[in-house]
């Protein structure tokens, strides 16, 4: 750093200064000799600064100004692979979709794995095996750079998934270990025969059963059997080392000087390992994403960590920071209970579980946000708590049987469509893919098209109206169901998670035009639920949430409390008309209530009740 100016050089010691309690804490955590480990990244950081372009060092004093910025009512973000979005495939091309992209507001945009991968089979470009460069097929760094560029531009974010847990076997660093290098080695977990693996195994789950069954590979070359939670390809990194540690810390920074605003960061609860466990969402993980943490905030503080942890309920908040970690681990993380919840409470017609697994959400931290959302790239699976089922009456295994027959179309009266995904007769687990359309009565058999509109307004209404930043998968704003040629391309008939992830064509986008087609009709709801968020200052994600119990069992309340007001969020999940009493919002200090969505007053008839129709979705602010 001595070739910096001055007044560079204070701000990156004021940095310093601020963040190296929560770095040396963090590695304390963790590794042995804490304070060595910390200087290490402590290097990196002044590194990336040293190099961190003009543009970005403006970003990061822009970001600075406004911490909340990403927490704003008018954040939107949108999900997409590059080559089934871009309309020739290629990062460079993606650019011709911005209009589309400004149609829905989007300020989030969300890019799935572009970081080279393995040749073949690579879990959808989760097999990572160069950290520094870029499918080939979608284009350069250079191109990455200037996408990033254009999307800052546009006041898009964007957002690029970093893995974790794990790297292809063919990564240089696995390609040394196989080669006999020690040091290498010891980047990942290696076992000369199965007697750990076989006690670690007692008690871990397997993710893919059917198609990678266990959680070791046997590795020839190695004569040993290698850690491999994923698939045999993908092997996991050990991080009780502080050199991967090292290795990572530059990756985010390098990443982050290319322009990415907001790193995913995959499989992030798989990180550590500790026999007698699951082997997920151990202390250590968050010692590990507040490590990095500070490293970003002393390089590139405009860069934010975004927390990919499917967990269950009463492990989500960890992820935004509780405890010794409040504001120091990841901004963001996905708020996958709500999404099983919306899932649940459309094919019941029944908010009571919702109301019972939600409300009992501990508070996120002030600086936690949500990413909210209906589907991902993923499969569906049914994250319901046995705790929540059994409180009002069901059993969590029952429900899950039940939700898995209703989407999967098996259950009498089911308008779903979608496909299971890794059936494990020994759990009875089984998980569901399909396009949001597909899952509620819009797919191939147009089970109940009607109804299906409605439905993807309420989902898509409860998940835009809970707070937080809600992110459309790509083509579910556009009604495309699942692809019928999903098994046709190399490497996917295997994986039916490839029906959901449609390719959008220049003829979709052009069926926008006519307001009759399903492309239309679902495009209009969606993007007329974002342009009333951006106006209501009550679904800023720092606003508390709390869900309203006692309501009709049709009807789910949801209730933000922000400075500017209250906003209650309104929800019918069923086929019927449901009431809800006008004296619960005068008590909650909505003395003259207006629905937003729709933007007209709210009047009670003599008997007191609002009546909420099939499948309403308001939000009550006062007038």
């Amino acid at each position: 750093m001595s070739g910096l100016k001055r007044h560079r050089r204070e701000t990156f010691l004021l940095r310093l200064e601020r963040w190296w309690p929560d770095l040396v804490g963090a590695v304390a955590a963790a590794y042995d000799d804490p304070e060595r480990v910390a200087l290490r990244l402590v290097e990196t950081a002044a590194r990336g600064y040293a190099d961190r372009p003009r543009d970005l060092r403006r970003l990061d004093e822009q970001r600075l100004l406004r911490p909340d910025r990403i927490q704003g009512p008018e954040q939107v973000g949108y999900a997409c692979y590059t080559e089934r979005f871009s309309p020739d495939g290629t990062l460079a091309g993606l650019a011709g979709r911005l209009d589309h992209l400004r149609s829905l507001g989007v300020t989030y945009l969300h890019l799935m794995p572009l970081l080279r991968p393995r040749e073949g089979d690579n879990d959808g470009g989760y097999a990572v095996a160069d950290y520094r460069a870029v499918r080939p097929d979608l284009g350069t760094v250079d191109d990455l750079r200037d996408l990033a560029t254009t999307l800052r531009g546009e006041g898009i974010s964007l957002v690029v998934d970093l893995v974790l847990n794990h790297v292809a076997r063919e990564h240089p660093w696995a390609a040394a270990a196989r080669a006999g290098d020690a040091t290498y080695r010891d980047y990942f977990h290696v076992f000369a025969d199965r007697a750990l693996p076989d006690r670690y195994e007692e008690t871990l789950p397997e993710v893919f059963p059917d198609f990678a069954p266990g959680s070791f590979t046997f590795e020839p070359e190695l004569d040993a059997w290698v850690w491999t939670t994923f698939n045999s390809f993908q092997w996991d990194l050990n991080w009780a080392n502080p050199a991967v540690l090292a290795e990572l810390a530059q990756v985010v920074v390098d990443l982050a000087n290319l322009g990415v605003e907001v790193l995913r960061l995959d499989a992030i609860a798989f990180l550590w390992k500790r026999l007698g466990t699951d082997c997920q969402n151990q202390p250590e993980v968050h010692a590990i994403t507040q490590a990095l943490r500070a490293v970003a905030r002393m390089a590139a503080p405009a860069t934010l960590f975004k927390a990919e942890a499917i967990v269950g309920p009463r492990q989500l908040v960890p992820y935004l920071g509780v405890g010794e970690h409040t504001g120091r681990v990841s901004d963001l993380a996905y708020h996958n209970s709500l999404m099983v919840q919306v899932w649940s409470m459309l094919a019941t017609g029944d908010t009571r579980l919702a109301r019972q697994a939600l409300g009992a959400l501990p508070p996120t931290p002030p600086s936690g946000t949500w990413i909210t959302y209906l589907r991902c790239h993923d499969d569906i699976g049914w994250a319901i708590d046995d705790a929540d089922a059994a409180a009002v009456g069901v059993t969590g295994p029952g429900h899950r049987h039940f939700l898995a027959d209703w989407y999967a179309g098996e259950f009498p009266g089911s308008w779903a469509e979608g496909l299971v995904f890794q059936h494990n007769p020994a759990t009875g687990d089984r998980r569901i893919s399909g396009t949001t359309a597909s899952l509620t009565g819009l797919g191939a058999h147009r089970r109940d098209p009607d109804g299906a509109f409605a439905r993807i307004y309420l989902a898509h209404a409860v998940v835009a109206g809970w707070g937080g930043v809600p992110v459309i998968w790509s083509g579910d704003e556009l009604g495309l169901p699942d692809d019928p040629a999903w098994a046709d391309e190399p490497g996917h008939a295997d994986d039916n998670r490839w029906a959901h992830r449609s390719r959008v064509t220049d003829a979709d986008l052009a069926a926008l035009g006519d307001p009759t087609t399903d492309h239309a009709r679902v495009h209009a709801g969606l993007a007329h639920l974002m342009r009333v968020r951006a106006g209501l200052p009550q679904l800023h994600a720092s606003a508390p949430v709390s869900v309203l119990p006692d309501t009709d069992d049709g009807v789910l309340a949801v209730v933000r409390r922000h400075p500017s007001g209250i906003l209650v969020g309104l929800y019918n999940v069923t086929t019927q008309p449901r009431p809800f009493p006008l004296d619960r919002l005068h008590d909650l200090g909505l003395t003259e209530p207006r629905e937003a969505l729709g933007d007209h007053a709210l009047t009670a008839g003599s008997d007191g009740l609002l009546w909420l129709p099939p499948y309403a979705a308001w939000w009550v602010v006062g007038a």
